[in-house]
């Protein structure tokens, strides 16, 4: 039997580690084959004690322990998620790579929320936003691509790094056709920029959002808005850019103005467009790639920061698509190999008389 023992600093660090009900722990347990617990010291301080009969997995086991005892010194929420991610980074071996996340707060909400990265790939995105002026984060639903943009952007608007925020999407429908919506422009351009709003409203708060908008220091508009304009001094990110043409695309890159920073957003397997009408994201990604202070970041499922069952849905459609990829190729060949077939039996063969 090998065991390991973690030092807590207070009753709060652990009842955040453990969680409700022990919810946090009985992930871990299941997770590593452990058996995890905390008691009194000698020295009358709390410690969480994890035990096991394999070696490795108790080492696995005591590393996510002391993360998540991190993770709360640092006043982190601490759910099934992060506690999950946690385990899976921790073993396949790279948990070095968790101590790139640190107490790096990006900004604070209107509540008090801290807000922060909470995976590497999130991490590495946000440090690209800072060192590049043009980023271009590519990655499924849930990844925090669009929210953290934001936070990025509140951020340098607070710092005064810019003088303004400019946030654009394409209007197209996901898959609907919604008709003629009532009211002004405003009116019906609102429903697809409301993703927009909800993550700044979250920032700064919806009084403080529209006295910034009556200002002009935040614009809130349709990509076709942007045609013809230079943007100095501007934080812009445009969402949802898999729905944009190569057209729209070129048109948006070439408005970045001096002092300006531009955060493309969009996830390639979730493009709304036409059918056989290519996508401006993907394009860009092949036309841009190695471009100095141009940075392309691609998410994965284990970004994914919404409910587990997202990430669990993701993968399940890549395995779809990933199928139906194949048996279409293998179809794709067995033609090609049929028409041969037909072709030499019905070959020209020129008479010897």
């Amino acid at each position: 039997m090998s065991s390991k023992i973690i030092k807590i600093e207070s009753p709060d660090v652990l009842a955040t580690v453990f969680g409700s009900c022990d919810s946090n722990v009985k992930i871990i347990e299941k997770k590593f084959g452990v058996a995890v617990h905390n008691r009194i010291a000698d020295s009358g301080e709390d410690v969480i004690v994890v035990s096991g009969d394999q070696d490795t997995a108790v080492s696995q086991a005591a590393s996510a322990v002391a993360y998540l005892v991190k993770m709360a010194k640092y006043n982190e929420n601490i759910n099934d998620q992060s506690v999950i991610y946690v385990c899976d980074t921790v073993s396949s071996g790279n948990s070095g790579e968790l101590e790139e996340l640190g107490d790096d707060t990006i900004c604070v909400t209107m509540k008090g929320k801290p807000i922060k990265a909470k995976t590497v790939g999130q991490k590495q995105y946000v440090n690209a936003i800072k060192k590049n002026t043009i980023v271009l984060g590519i990655g499924p639903a849930g990844t925090g691509k669009t929210f953290l943009a934001v936070a990025m952007a509140v951020k340098a608007l607070r710092e005064k790094q810019v003088s303004r925020i400019i946030l654009t999407r394409p209007a197209i429908e996901a898959g609907e056709k919604l008709g003629f919506l009532p009211g002004d422009l405003q009116s019906k351009i609102d429903p697809y920029l409301r993703p927009l709003y909800d993550s700044l409203y979250e920032m700064m708060g919806a009084e403080n959002y529209q006295r910034q908008v009556e200002k002009g220091v935040i614009e809130v508009a349709p990509l076709a808005y942007m045609r013809g304009r230079t943007l100095d001094d501007s934080f812009i990110i445009l969402d949802e850019a898999q729905n944009c043409t190569p057209e729209q695309m070129k048109m948006f890159l070439t408005r970045l103005g001096f002092n300006s920073k531009a955060v493309v957003t969009g996830d390639l397997t979730q493009t709304d467009l036409p059918y056989g009408q290519k996508s401006g994201l993907a394009e860009a990604v092949k036309i841009l790639t190695d471009i100095d202070d141009i940075a392309i970041h691609s998410f994965s499922e284990r970004d994914v920061v919404r409910h587990k069952l997202v990430q669990k849905i993701i993968l399940a459609y890549e395995k779809y698509d990933k199928e139906r990829r194949e048996k279409y190729s293998r179809n794709d060949d067995k033609k090609h190999n049929d028409r041969k077939e037909t072709d030499g039996k019905h070959s020209y063969r020129p008479s010897r008389n």
